[in-house]
Parts: C-alpha cells; structure tokens; sequence
C-alpha cells in the first residue's frame, strides 16, 4: 500500500494539535475543583491506568512527584490483585481510561469507594462505570484517532497527556514550586547539578590553590604552580586580600620581551584586579562567567576579598557542567 508520507504525517499532527485545542473548553469549574482537591490531598496523589493510558498515568504520576505533589502509580489490573492495599481513605485517585468501562474498573471502582479516597476521572467517556463512581470527571474525548482504524490508542493520549499536564503546571505555580525545589528532587541530573552545585564545592584549595605574595619571586611562583598542577597563582597583598593572578597567558607575555622575567616581583608582572568568584555563588554561573570571558582559571574569595579557592575549568568539565 503506498501513501504520500509527508501529508499523512502532517494529518496526524493536525488531528491531534485538533484533540489538545477541543479540551480548552472543558478546563472549567470541574477543573478548578480538581485542583483543590488534590491540594487538600493529606496522603498521596495515585495515578492510575493501564495499556496505553497507563503509561500516561505513569507519566502524570512522575510530573507530580518531581514538582512538589507526593505520587505513585497504580496499575488498575494489578490493583484488584492486591496492590489496593497501597490506597488510603487519605489519599485522592485520579484514574486515566478512554473508555473507562473495563472489567477491571468495574471491580477496582467499589473497593475505591469502600476505602473512602476521592476518586477523579479522566476519561473519553462522561456516561461511563469510572464516571459514574467518580467525585469529579475531566472530559477528555476526541473526535478520532489519528490511528485510520481508530483503535490504536493516539489522539486520545494525546489529550490525557496534555490534560495532566495542564493540571500538574497549575499545581506547581500554587505551590510556590521554585527552580530550587526542583532541584532538589533532581539531585543526580544535570539540571540538578546546574542548580544545586556551588563553587565552594568543586574549587582547588590547599596546596592545589597556590597563593602568593606581591613581593615574591616569579621563579618562586612558577615553582608553586608548577607544585600544584595549577595555571595560575593567586597573588595577596599584605592584608591578605586579593591583588592581582599570574597565569600562563601572563607568563608566555612577558618572557618574549624580558629574559630577566624570573628575577621580577610578581606584583610587576601580575594581572591586577581579576576577574573573581565567590564561594557561595553557584557553579553554572561561575562557568557562564569564564565562558563570557574566556578564562580557564578564577580565584574564589570570600566576602572580604580573602582568596579561599581556584576554579578551574576542569573542574568544571569533571562535575559535568560543561
């Protein structure tokens, strides 16, 4: 059977950007009351569906848990077969099904009842068993599936999709959900990472950070970089707060026009007031700093201009922000 790819493909998009425009109308007061449900929601918000939906239902359920919202997953079928002890009259279920009169709904939906938990409805069909034992129902009927047989599961998911989404968005923003929290249940991803990682944590210091002073060497100087494996020195005044760095680039500068290089104070050859970061200050902006400027190496002070660090490029590059 040949057919013109790029036109049914557009079809497809259109039949479901379709699907996702027609549930406009019905976020309406059903929609609000859902919202208050689940913010008054003492126990866990369950999502719960199975075959194509259920896999909408995980991912509605996993959008929730990582923005503010404690979930879980219910698989319907398995549900009746002892996973209904996971319920708690606490607890609110919303349950995904298009047609939402299965035989395993019709067994899952009275014991629901039974527990005492709110029960919500997202379904293609308002007159079904799950509508009728149902608190509140979202509509979430298309007109058709992109599918040409109408039976695999396509704009129908589409509109559960965008539905729990619609309602996981607005919860977040209720909650006062910030960059921060979400973070923060993302520890292990580069989001994460870029959120929660401070300078403090990834900076050379010690021996790896070497800090000299104005009058020193630079023989001396090349001597403690070379020492610490480092590009650079940070180089103090005699208050101890920050004058000037040294680094390669100032190195490979001054050594073509001055073959007693190594006899000079550093304070002479050094960069003066340098581009700083400060230990509290987060990874990722530290690195959009050495990025816009083009640096490999920053000293890190405290608040007094008293180097305490040396962040290194690499350093970056190993925490996996770059």
């Amino acid at each position: 059977m040949k057919i013109d790819v790029l036109k049914r493909g557009r079809e497809v998009l259109d039949i479901e950007a379709s699907a996702i425009r027609g549930l406009k109308s019905r976020v309406d007061n059903n929609f609000k009351q859902v919202i208050n449900i689940i913010l008054k929601t003492r126990g866990r918000v369950i999502v719960s569906g199975m075959g194509k939906t259920g896999i909408i239902a995980q991912k509605l359920s996993a959008t929730l848990a990582s923005t503010g919202t404690p979930s879980l997953f219910l698989h319907t079928a398995e549900a009746v077969h002892g996973d209904l002890g996971k319920v708690t009259s606490e607890d609110t279920v919303i349950i995904l099904s298009n047609s939402g009169s299965t035989d395993e709904m019709k067994k899952f939906l009275p014991i629901l009842k039974k527990i005492g938990c709110k029960v919500i409805a997202l379904t293609g069909n308002i007159k079904s068993v799950l509508a009728k034992y149902s608190d509140l129902v979202l509509d979430i009927s298309v007109k058709k599936e992109a599918c040409p047989l109408g039976l695999a599961p396509t704009a129908s998911t589409t509109a559960a999709l965008a539905m729990g989404d619609a309602l996981a968005v607005c919860l977040l923003e209720l909650k006062g959900f910030k960059e921060k929290d979400f973070a923060f249940f993302h520890p292990g991803g580069a989001l994460g990472r870029r959120l929660l990682l401070k300078v403090t944590d990834i900076m050379r210091t010690g021996r790896a950070n070497p800090i000299v002073k104005e009058d020193e060497k630079v023989s001396g100087v090349l001597l403690k970089i070379t020492q610490a494996r480092a590009g650079s020195a940070t180089v103090v005044n005699k208050s101890g707060r920050l004058s000037g760095i040294f680094t390669d680039g100032d190195l490979r500068r001054h050594f073509e026009s001055d073959v007693s290089l190594p006899k000079r104070k550093i304070k002479d050859v050094m960069t003066k007031a340098p581009t700083v970061v400060y230990q509290e200050m987060l990874a990722a902006e530290a690195m959009r700093i050495m990025q816009e400027k083009r640096i490999d190496e920053l000293p890190v002070v405290d608040k007094n201009n008293h180097p305490v660090g040396l962040l290194d490029v690499q350093d970056l590059l190993k925490a996996g922000l770059v």
